[in-house]
């Protein structure tokens, strides 16, 4: 069910309620399978009888409808794949994060000079060394001095793949074990790098991308300027940029045997990254204006 939080101007809504909301805003009729979703917003007080929608939604849906800078979170853990994001409008700035297990998403409006802070959030980046070592560490508190692992695609989706199945209930050690044989049966690379990346693996809190995009003018043409990263979150192995395949790059376009490169990075440099994938002040007013 939809629903919404005045206090903090936020919203839950799935993306059958968003379709019918983006039909009413622009003056439209809901397609009759949605008739459900419009009932629930009627219900809840987003729109009334006759369609019209409540004041609250007016910055959400204004910058849902005409974002100039979209920004795509993708990311995937051990409860699945989650998609959050953040829309950038002329007067608003709108965040959107799904929740595992759940149909609806949070809509809420951020501060603009808050955006950055709100990606890292969205990301759960940890700045705090108590949280994160500055030297990668084993589960059982072996050290390790490697900061890059290479290998291929093809290796690094069988140990990834090694983690489906009866993870909550074997232990730690057995699920390295698994992981561990995945990569070799894989050709994995070196012994010591196969054996950090099945730790890494195996401590892998999530894997994400952040994308961003926006219209972009040059001599009269229209095209579009995308920006994007990747990571591994892997715990007390700390964070993994993920060199290779470089992002943005269409799935289409990776092999099994392409290369796969992560090298070990830390917070700050994850925030920086993050501030580049944000277009600068002219280039956020030609997109808003697009």
């Amino acid at each position: 069910m939809p629903s919404f939080d005045i206090s903090r101007s936020r919203f839950r809504l799935a993306d059958e309620h968003l379709i019918v909301l983006s039909e009413l805003a622009t003056g439209g009729e809901a397609p009759d399978e949605f008739t459900a979703a419009r009932r629930e917003l009627a219900d809840c007080g987003l729109i009334d009888a006759d369609g019209k929608l409540s004041a609250l939604l007016l910055p959400v849906m204004k910058t849902v409808l005409t974002p100039g800078v979209v920004i795509s979170l993708e990311v995937a853990g051990r409860q699945g794949a989650l998609r959050h994001g953040m829309l950038i409008g002329e007067e608003h700035v709108v965040a959107h994060e799904a929740w595992p297990g759940e149909t609806e998403a949070e809509y809420s409006c951020v501060e603009p000079k808050m955006l950055v802070w709100k990606l890292a959030d969205m990301v759960n980046l940890q700045r705090s060394s108590a949280g994160r070592p500055t030297a990668g560490r084993f589960p059982d508190g072996r050290a390790t001095d490697l900061t890059v692992v290479e290998t291929t695609v093809r290796t690094a989706e069988a140990g990834l793949a090694a983690l489906e199945g009866e993870w909550l209930v074997r232990s730690a050690a057995e699920e390295r074990e698994a992981i561990h044989r995945a990569l070799a049966a894989a050709g994995g690379p070196g012994e010591a790098e196969l054996e950090l990346l099945a730790g890494l693996i195996s401590g892998l809190l999530s894997s994400w991308r952040l994308t961003s995009a926006w219209q972009t003018g040059y001599e009269g043409r229209d095209g579009a300027e995308t920006r994007g990263f990747a990571v591994w979150d892997c715990g007390s192995l700390g964070y993994w940029l993920r060199e290779l395949p470089t992002e943005p790059v269409p799935a289409e376009r990776i092999a099994p045997a392409s290369a796969f490169r992560l090298v070990r990075v830390d917070a700050k440099t994850i925030w920086t990254r993050i501030t580049e994938l944000l277009p600068d002040d002219g280039e956020l007013r030609a997109a808003a204006a697009r």
